[in-house]
């Protein structure tokens, strides 16, 4: 199938513009000299109609959140031949034995289901706490492997996946709690911590320490204060950090009690209360921290 090229490029040997491109050449329709040949085609040729990435002559990306990464192939189920004519019965029967056999070849059918019941806890968890694509993939990498390592037997599944998608938020450093983790995919927050702990100690993961100047803008966002408030809440952070108070402290704490401070600072009126719930933590914990923060000196 040829294509005619709407451009200013001309015949360099009859000098008319009616370029035509047929089988990866480029030659004139007038005169038949080949200007080109090999020409790459950089258009979409397949279309996925199941994902939401860019159409590309490559085909779709790879993922770990799929259980197949996105590279499974299956015989088509259709019966049909490439003409669209309905195969025979002797046909049919070998394809049916062929299915089976690439079904039971291709994956471990106890590991297959056990990844598609994870990933897909983890993509709804994942649009329930606002995640991005990058930590679901890390996430369902951390489980892959505590899967390997046989961490799953004898522990809930969706415990698991919970804790390596907190262990993928740590290592991002995005502020999400053990509370909000837990409560998205509806199970305790001790056995949150407990497949965390244990996440951790088998894979050997180094968890960067949490900055409470990362939770100023969540708690904030929630407790509706205004952007002066923050800025001067970040200083009370980076003035408790010079001074060695943040260390050993809860980071929403902090970040809670150094944002009611700067409240209080920019005549903003809010209660402890407010922003004790907007960081899901108790009135007691902020007073307690506004002791440590009330004698910095920032203006």
């Amino acid at each position: 199938m040829s294509q005619q090229i709407q451009n200013k490029e001309k015949c360099s040997r009859c000098g008319k513009n009616n370029l035509v491109t047929e089988s990866g050449e480029l030659f004139c329709s007038s005169c038949g000299f080949v200007i080109a040949e090999k020409i790459s085609d950089s258009g979409p040729e397949r279309m996925f109609s199941d994902t939401s990435v860019n159409k590309s002559r490559t085909g779709d990306r790879t993922s770990l959140t799929r259980h197949d990464q996105g590279l499974s192939t299956i015989i088509n189920p259709l019966n049909k031949d490439a003409s669209g004519k309905p195969l025979s019965a002797l046909m049919k029967a070998s394809l049916n034995q062929l299915r089976k056999l690439n079904s039971r070849s291709s994956v471990n059918p106890s590991v297959d289901r056990n990844l598609q019941q994870a990933l897909s806890e983890l993509l709804k968890m994942k649009e329930k706490l606002s995640l991005s694509d990058a930590v679901a993939e890390k996430a369902a990498y951390i489980y892959r492997k505590a899967l390997e390592r046989k961490l799953v037997r004898g522990r809930s599944i969706s415990a698991l996946i919970a804790s390596s998608l907190y262990a993928a938020c740590r290592e991002s450093g995005i502020p999400r709690t053990l509370k909000e983790v837990s409560s998205a995919i509806n199970i305790t927050k001790k056995d949150l911590s407990a497949c965390y702990r244990l996440i951790l100690k088998e894979l050997d993961l180094k968890m960067p320490v949490v900055d409470s100047v990362s939770c100023i803008a969540k708690i904030a966002s929630i407790a509706n204060l205004s952007e002066k408030t923050k800025r001067y809440a970040i200083k009370f952070l980076k003035k408790a950090e010079q001074e060695q108070i943040l260390a050993g402290k809860d980071p929403m704490g902090m970040a809670g009690s150094a944002l009611y401070l700067a409240s209080i600072m920019t005549d903003e009126h809010i209660t402890q209360k407010d922003i004790a719930m907007a960081a899901g933590t108790t009135e007691v914990t902020i007073r307690n921290r506004c002791k440590n923060l009330r004698s910095l000196n920032v203006s």
